[in-house]
């Protein structure tokens, strides 16, 4: 049954065949076909998109999950949203569960905010609308010119939560780091569960050393003070900080002056991992919004274990799982990780028997839905928590 008004043309953009399986989901729960569109990869590797029907006047919506290569993913985004506006469509909608580049979202030393590029490229394309998922920062937002809908997973993971773990009231949900303490409460408080946090986890990416903070000096140093600016001792205890540092930035030849030192940094050292919350003889639900590397999810899970945690979940929304993660997490003190299908992840699940889906097709569809019928979306926010 068709649940939408006409001129309503879905596509999936990307080659991979395992990546389509979200746009057919999507496709039948609307009740149209998906639209013909051929997305394949020259000898010269060339993106190529050959649009296969006519787009003129229509709602078009792009749906682009992220593989492996997501250089790939993102250029064949931008080629199949141009190719759309080239052909006349009445608006173009991305819809990308997982926004690529997303953790490069902040300035870090002599870096770049990537995730600003991209979200400029897409626009310039021709992208009239965007619809997401969970994004890894929600300011995100704030770099498109266009409308962003940042949908929330959590209803489906608190629904996994109360329907697949039996004893899920004797769980407590767990931050794997302060930084994703409000995460964790927001699903506690909907659940009606306790709270732990693993407090200590190396933060590399918010370090002093990569933001650049260390910048001022940490050692005393003194040098020479041009003749002409040599001061009595008696008149240079008169003196002010301010005053002697005007006096340093007068003469070039001045490296430091010696009356005026910039105070001496204390390095950060990293404190002893310590759980702030009871979780002995309890399940430990780990909640996040990427899992990626798995490296401190595993150290997590040995730590609530050591700490008397019978039974250990993870479940967050985007499940990337590069590398050797299936392998690290078969081998952890894992029980189970639970992950939606914002990415394709057939082959790590038949690496890691542990990994289970959640599918949110339902959301996405009813966005497009709501969207193409010029309908309101704040039903799809409905007791969604902020932090969440």
């Amino acid at each position: 049954m068709n649940h939408t008004k006409g001129g309503l043309v879905i596509f999936t953009a990307n080659s991979h065949p395992s990546s389509r399986e979200l746009g057919k989901r999507i496709a039948e729960r609307l009740g149209v076909e998906l639209g013909k569109v051929q997305v394949y990869q020259e000898a010269n590797r060339e993106t190529r998109v050959q649009i296969q029907e006519s787009v003129r006047g229509k709602d078009v919506f792009v749906i682009q999950t992220v593989s492996k290569d997501v250089n790939t993913t993102i250029m064949e985004m931008l080629i199949m949203v141009y190719a759309c506006r080239t052909s006349c469509a009445r608006s173009i909608t991305g819809v990308l569960p997982y926004f690529p580049y997303s953790k490069q979202c902040k300035m870090r030393k002599r870096g770049s905010i990537v995730s600003k590029l991209i979200a400029s490229m897409m626009c310039k394309a021709g992208l009239t609308h965007l619809i997401t998922m969970d994004l890894h920062q929600k300011e995100i937002q704030g770099f498109f010119n266009i409308p962003v809908d940042n949908l929330r997973a959590s209803p489906f993971l608190l629904q996994y939560i109360q329907e697949e773990i039996p004893d899920y009231r004797n769980a407590v949900i767990v931050a794997k780091s302060p930084a994703s303490a409000k995460r964790a409460q927001s699903f506690a408080e909907r659940l009606r569960l306790g709270i732990a946090v693993i407090h200590g986890e190396a933060q590399d990416a918010e370090s002093d050393q990569v933001d650049g903070r260390h910048s001022p000096p940490t050692v005393k140093t003194t040098g020479a003070i041009h003749p002409s600016m040599e001061i009595p001792c008696k008149a240079r205890k008169e003196f002010t900080c301010s005053t002697v540092r005007r006096c340093c930035l007068l003469t070039a030849e001045i490296q430091r002056c010696p009356s005026f030192v910039f105070p001496v940094l204390i390095p950060k050292e990293k404190p002893p991992i310590t759980v702030v919350g009871d979780v002995g003889g309890r399940i430990a639900i780990i909640v996040d919004d990427i899992i990626d590397d798995v490296d401190s999810f595993v150290a997590a899970a040995e730590t609530l274990k050591e700490r008397g945690a019978y039974k250990i979940f993870v479940m967050a929304t985007h499940g990337l799982l590069s590398s050797e993660a299936p392998r690290f997490i078969e081998e952890s003190a894992i029980d189970e990780v639970v992950v939606t299908n914002t990415i394709p992840h057939e082959l790590q699940k038949l690496q890691c028997p542990k990994i289970k889906t959640v599918d949110i097709s339902m959301i996405l569809s009813e966005a497009i839905r709501r969207i193409h019928n010029g309908e309101s979306m704040s039903y799809l926010f409905r007791n969604i928590g902020v932090d969440d």
